[in-house]
């Protein structure tokens, strides 16, 4: 399967320089809740003082950073030195420190979410004070019948469309299969490991069909459309670390290219299958607004 992976590598090469395609602007999923894999409860933050630009005098989150990332040498130290820089690509460790959403506020030698106050300080569970780079490879086909023919909505009359979803092992909530982007890593080449990592890997292949599959592959990561860049309502925000995504819709319009094949989770999950697209679908942080993108750019229902 490595030679597939490599293959798909020579198509990507233009996407990295984009500007955002929309943002999500308020806290969410990351406020007035517990932490992740914790027992801490989010300082009360009402939504209108949300907003850095609102006093607010009695604001007193605790700070925390977990246990597990602290000495991580894929993490940052728990107390930066002076002169750290901050929206710009570190020149010496390549982590791309610059946000989608602008140059974000540092406040204390630590950067301010750019969104609003999220109820703790600190890193919590990211490994990356500030923004911390994700990429979502969005995966779909239609849904069709044992004739081939699309799958019609009852209620919005428009075709359902399906995606390959992960199941997470933290939080077992059905997911995009992204993850983070390494230091001096271009997002694509992330979009296309995870890909790699959480389906191509795990796909039920016959030697004999390996060749057959590898020209439908490269034609098909050929047609990526990118969907979102920017600011993720995650969790796993906190006032001073936050997610950040690129999310690219990769579609099998007629179902000759990834539609049919049959998946099984990898490493990064427990869970893999083609979900239905639709309003009700209930998945981790804010990829129902990126799925609900593609939905909307496919004329399909939601």
């Amino acid at each position: 399967m490595g030679s597939i992976l490599s293959k798909i590598s020579s198509f990507w090469s233009s996407a990295d320089n984009k500007q955002p395609s929309s943002r999500i602007m308020t806290n969410i999923n990351c406020r007035n809740c517990h932490y992740p894999k914790s027992e801490l409860q989010r300082f009360y933050v009402p939504d209108n003082y949300e907003k850095w630009e609102t006093d607010f005098s009695n604001y007193a989150p605790i700070s925390y950073t977990s246990d597990s990332i602290k000495g991580k040498p894929w993490a940052d130290p728990e107390k930066l030195p002076e002169g750290h820089v901050w929206n710009q690509v570190d020149s010496q460790s390549k982590i791309d420190r610059t946000s989608h959403e602008g140059e974000y506020k540092i406040d204390g030698g630590v950067p301010l979410n750019p969104i609003g106050r999220t109820g703790i300080k600190g890193r919590g569970c990211l490994g990356r004070w500030g923004p911390n780079h994700a990429a979502d490879p969005i995966v779909t086909r239609w849904k069709v019948d044992d004739k081939g023919k699309k799958v019609i909505h009852p209620e919005t009359g428009k075709p359902i469309l399906q995606f390959i979803s992960i199941l997470r092992k933290d939080s077992k909530e059905w997911a995009i299969p992204g993850g983070m982007v390494d230091p001096g890593e271009l997002v694509t080449a992330t979009l296309r490991r995870e890909f790699g990592e959480e389906a191509l890997n795990s796909l039920e292949v016959s030697d004999d069909g390996n060749n057959s599959m590898e020209g439908k592959i490269e034609d098909f990561f050929r047609r990526g459309i990118e969907i979102y860049r920017g600011y993720v309502d995650d969790p796993r925000n906190t006032d001073n670390a936050w997610m950040e995504s690129v999310a690219y819709n990769f579609h099998d319009e007629d179902g000759n290219a990834v539609a049919r094949f049959k998946l099984h989770a990898g490493d990064d999950a427990v869970g893999v299958q083609w979900l239905d697209i639709g309003r009700d679908v209930k998945l981790y942080a804010s990829h129902a607004d990126m799925i609900q993108k593609v939905a909307v750019r496919h004329n399909a229902n939601w």
